[in-house]
């Protein structure tokens, strides 16, 4: 008699672990849309208006968008190493040759702005470097349809503009920099055999004169590097 109760309570039993088993299987197959859901909602009405400065995510979003944390995780990085790019790189190079306007500011910002250029060749190839690693990363998520889309206008907008703008322009800044430090050591090399009068410059000789204006004529053309990192610095990439 207990032996035929246990074979009963056996048979239900089975199928209800099978039963329990896909409705959990079920339950969690079911997260997947809402956690695509609210993100697409979150890069729709957050991080579209955000420009490159995004923000980092709460513990609370995390949860909520469950392995799309991950795709996030890509651009946010990114922007990341551009703000550091921007605000550690060019920002300070920018405001020191924007404070020259007469030759004597080639003596007195040298060795400032050969200090401050001297880190953007490392975050040209650092910002070269995480450009492959997120476009790397990008390539080997699977997402559906209707978050790819939008995704991928925002990878454009937070990497792939702001990459091609710094890459050629970090050592375009690069070079206008070397070119106004060259001005302000060969002024520092003639002593007082050089004069300063009406915001110009007096050579003692044709030829000291002669390299100077070399100097200027070569820096001229590089300029406009000037102009689009200030562009840069006070309106950002967009």
């Amino acid at each position: 008699m207990a032996s035929g109760i246990t074979h009963a309570w056996t048979r239900l039993w089975l199928p209800l672990v099978a039963l329990l088993l896909a409705l959990q299987i079920t339950g969690c197959g079911d997260k997947e849309p809402e956690q695509r859901k609210a993100f697409i909602d979150f890069l729709q009405n957050t991080v579209m208006r955000s420009g490159e400065h995004l923000p980092s995510l709460s513990e609370d979003q995390k949860q909520r968008f469950g392995n799309y944390t991950a795709d996030y995780a890509i651009i946010y990085g990114f922007s990341q190493q551009v703000n550091k790019a921007v605000e550690e790189g060019i920002r300070p190079v920018v405001d020191s040759l924007s404070a020259i306007h007469v030759p004597q500011d080639y003596l007195a910002r040298r060795d400032v702005l050969r200090q401050s250029s001297g880190s953007l060749n490392i975050l040209f190839q650092q910002i070269q470097s995480a450009k492959s690693q997120a476009d790397g990363s990008k390539t080997a998520l699977k997402q559906p349809s209707e978050l790819k889309g939008v995704y991928d206008k925002i990878y454009n907008n937070v990497v792939s503009q702001p990459a091609n703008t710094l890459i050629p322009l970090l050592p375009s800044l690069l070079s206008l920099s070397q070119n106004v430090v060259q001005a302000g050591d060969f002024l520092q090399q003639q002593g007082t055999r050089v004069s300063f009068d009406n915001n110009g410059v007096q050579f003692p000789t044709q030829e000291q004169a002669g390299q100077y204006n070399a100097i200027m004529s070569e820096l001229a053309t590089k300029i406009p590097a000037l102009s689009q990192a200030q562009n840069l610095v006070q309106g950002g990439f967009q």
